[in-house]
């Protein structure tokens, strides 16, 4: 529920002196570390107790799934902080050459191997998340308080500008109190309650675009050896118009392989093991299968459920609350088997950190017509993806059909031609943008190779 309130001198205007994260996941602390060049204070609140080290926690369900650092989030996250990829390598992450040192398999058939220069990272959740929130705890300025339920926003008395939160600590008898800030950015993931919060205050809730394709997900882990895979890092398997069910492998650590098995559409992987060797059995390459069959598991399959991709156009809105931001998941949230939700957040708070050093002026609707930009891709990528499905839910242009008929033969003629495999990773990994799929020499490319590709299923 929101609030008005007179603000305290120090919080009027375009105030530098305190701003507020609420939620201590990716988004938020890579919001905090934006923030931290430009306010003399940053609380980031979670109401979460936050672990020591790498651990997983209840704020953030999908941390004991497997996750994967694409390429672009990489390098954003080392322009954040510098030394940062050093550091998880350190801490046990892996690299790989997400074309020379994995298999994909789109469509059905093997994506032509060859080296690419496109470098993902294999880490898990907790452990990103941990180095992250580390080297955001250190800047000066900088304060993460944990257990702490912010209630909502406080604002000016015509409700036109945040002044701060409302609080209250996770502990018997705790109080509630007002944290005041000259800009609010709400990172606090799916269950945000931004939408509601700006109704109360006669906001109308931003537009949303939702794509359901009712994905259910099932990552185990398992100890790698060197034999595995043939030493590869890892291998993707991606479901397809016909075969609504996928897996992948990811070299989480050098001893360790992060297995994920995931269906759309009402294909549900089973947990027992059995089970899932027989689902994973069931797709159109060996790799999985192998892992489940000649590996030991380390632990326990882990299930999650994601329904929909949910866009909120905040960009769109008629009028806007200043000094308030949305941003990561509460912004976007996309089907979670692309893997791109630490990389968006990651360029989210890049370009928060670029608006702030040009001034505070305007900043919600220059962030939010920012931020429309860079979510604009992976939405494209993750949202097309699924509408290929003729059971998905989600609006369809004119020109999908035409459009999913081209990337189709691309499909197909980058099992045979190493070029357009390499710009098919580089766009999944966010490093190209998706136009260049169809340059002229692109087009040429998949009408010659998709003749001569093999029929899909092919391993």
């Amino acid at each position: 529920m929101a609030t008005t309130a007179r603000p305290p001198t120090a919080s009027t205007g375009a105030d530098r002196a305190h701003a507020v994260v609420i939620g201590a996941g990716v988004a938020g602390l890579t919001a905090a570390r934006a923030l931290a060049d430009a306010y003399r204070r940053v609380t980031v609140v979670d109401r979460d107790a936050l672990p020591a080290g790498p651990a997983a926690r209840r704020g953030v369900p999908q941390s004991r799934q497997l996750h994967i650092l694409l390429a672009r989030g990489a390098r954003v996250l080392e322009e954040l902080f510098p030394g940062f990829l050093e550091e998880l390598l350190a801490a046990g992450a892996t690299r790989a050459d997400t074309q020379g040192e994995a298999h994909w398999y789109l469509d059905g058939r093997l994506l032509r191997p060859a080296p690419s220069g496109v470098i993902s990272y294999g880490a898990s959740r907790p452990l990103v998340e941990h180095h992250v929130r580390a080297r955001v705890a250190a800047l000066p300025g900088v304060g993460i308080r944990d257990s702490t339920e912010v209630l909502g926003l406080v604002t000016t008395p015509d409700r036109g500008r945040v002044t701060g939160v409302r609080v209250r600590p996770r502990a018997d008898g705790a109080r509630e109190e007002v944290l005041p800030a000259g800009l609010v950015v709400d990172a606090s993931g799916r269950g945000s309650r931004a939408p509601a919060w700006l109704e109360e205050l006669g906001y109308a809730r931003p537009r949303r675009t939702r794509v359901r394709a009712d994905v259910v997900y099932v990552t185990r882990h398992f100890r790698r050896e060197p034999h595995h895979l043939g030493g590869r890092r890892g291998a993707a398997l991606v479901p397809f118009p016909g075969l609504p069910r996928g897996g992948a492998v990811v070299s989480e650590r050098e001893d360790r392989f992060a297995v994920v098995l995931f269906g759309l559409l009402g294909e549900e992987p089973p947990t027992d093991h059995a089970g899932m060797l027989a689902y994973a059995e069931s797709l159109p390459g060996p790799d999985v299968a192998e892992v489940l069959r000649t590996a030991e598991p380390l632990n326990d399959p882990v299930r999650m459920r994601h329904p929909a991709s949910v866009r909120h156009h905040y960009e769109k809105s008629a009028r806007r609350l200043d000094g308030f931001l949305v941003t990561g998941d509460a912004l976007c949230s996309f089907n979670p088997t692309y893997g791109q939700g630490m990389t968006a957040a990651a360029q989210q708070a890049a370009v928060l950190r670029a608006l702030l050093a040009e001034g505070a002026g305007d900043l919600p609707r220059r962030f939010f017509r920012a931020a429309a930009g860079v979510v604009g891709t992976p939405w494209l990528l993750a949202a097309g993806g699924d509408l290929r499905f003729p059971g998905a839910e989600g609006r369809r242009g004119p020109a999908d059909g035409l459009l999913d008929r081209y990337l189709t033969r691309y499909r197909a003629a980058a099992s045979v031609d190493p070029v357009l495999g390499r710009t098919f990773l580089a766009v999944a990994n966010m490093v190209e943008p998706p136009a260049r799929l169809m340059s002229p020499g692109h087009v040429l490319r998949v009408l010659r190779a998709a003749r001569r590709a093999e029929p899909s299923g092919t391993r």
